[in-house]
This record gives structure tokens, C-alpha cells and sequence, in this order.
């Protein structure tokens, strides 16, 4: 098993572990640093989509900085159960809900609204381009979509890139919905 730390919030320092898998690319402790000083310390009030659960980082760390509502949503059924495992061991409240489906499938089956959305699929297989036409059946108007990819992306329907970033072979943006203002 892998593990890494949660960096801010109520369950700052808690170890999370995950399956040691290829396909798992748990976002890096400096990378998260930054998304949070993008999206603000505390997240208290919002909900929060973390499409591609994986190591379950984001959304643990969105629920550790205080969000009202945290779905994870994962199709495999060995990181699925590392997941759950992990909200044990946190003693994640009803705040948490923890979602085995394809990501297509849960957009468009899902009546729910976020304000954050975490998405960060397997690269190589064009996830953030498949899932653009759908992302706004499920975001708040004034919502934001965190996204990591293999390239830097202009955007995912019609949020536009406003922030992004780089680290080793990972790029990282936040969007806003309409138009871009000067990515740093």
C-alpha cells in the first residue's frame, strides 16, 4: 500500500493509504497547497465532486477543510475499498458519500450540484474532453472545476482556464464558467 498525508484542515497530518496501483496518481502535497490557496483555506458550505476518486485525496482534504458535502465517486472495486477504508479510519460523518460508478454514468444520472469539481481521470483516453458536454448538468452557476491532465487544457465546456500550473509531467488548472482572466 501507498500513502500520503492530508495538509490542512481538521485532519491535517492523517495518513491516507491507497492501492499500489499504475493507474493511481495521487495529487502531490505541493500541488494540493496550491489548489487550496486557489480555492481558499476553508471550504465551509460547499459541495464538492471528486469524479475520479482514486487515492481520495481531494476530496478527503475538501472534507478535512470543512465542505458540507463530499461525493467520491470510483469505479474500481479494489480503490473503492481503500476509500472506504480510509473514511473509517477518519471517521468521515454523513458528509461523505462515497459513489461506485462510471463517471459518464454518474453525470448524467446525477440531479445533484456542486460548487467544486475535482477531476483528474486517466490521461491518455480524452476523459476531459467526453465529459465538457455534461460537467454543467451538475455545477452551480458560480461553481469551479479543479483539473489535472497530461497538457495544459483551455478548458471544459464552458469553463475557461484561470489558474494553472505545472509540476513534473502533471498540469494543473482551475476554471471558472465564461471567460479566461490572465492564467498564471
Amino acid at each position: 500500500m501507498n500513502s500520503l498525508r492530508i495538509i490542512g484542515g481538521e485532519w491535517r497530518r492523517r495518513v491516507l493509504r491507497f492501492p499500489d496501483l499504475s493507474a493511481l496518481r495521487p495529487t502531490p502535497d505541493r500541488v494540493r497547497e496550491t489548489l487550496f490557496n486557489w480555492l481558499g483555506q476553508e471550504l465551509d458550505g460547499l459541495a464538492c465532486l471528486d469524479l475520479f476518486a482514486g487515492s481520495g485525496v481531494l476530496g478527503f482534504e475538501a472534507m478535512s477543510r470543512g465542505a458540507r458535502r463530499v461525493v467520491m465517486v470510483e469505479h474500481s472495486p479494489k480503490v473503492l475499498a481503500a476509500l472506504e477504508a480510509n473514511a473509517r479510519v477518519l471517521a468521515a460523518d454523513s458528509r461523505l458519500e462515497i459513489v461506485r460508478a462510471d463517471a459518464v454514468r454518474f453525470l448524467a444520472s446525477s440531479g445533484a450540484r456542486f460548487d467544486v469539481l475535482f477531476l483528474d481521470p486517466p490521461y491518455r483516453a480524452d476523459w476531459i474532453a467526453r465529459l465538457a458536454p455534461m460537467v454543467g448538468g451538475v455545477m452551480e452557476a458560480g461553481g469551479v472545476i479543479y483539473a489535472e491532465a497530461e497538457k495544459v487544457l483551455e478548458g471544459c465546456g464552458e469553463w475557461r482556464t484561470v489558474r494553472h500550473g505545472r509540476a513534473g509531467r502533471v498540469f494543473y488548472h482551475l476554471m471558472r464558467r465564461g471567460e479566461a482572466d490572465g492564467a498564471e
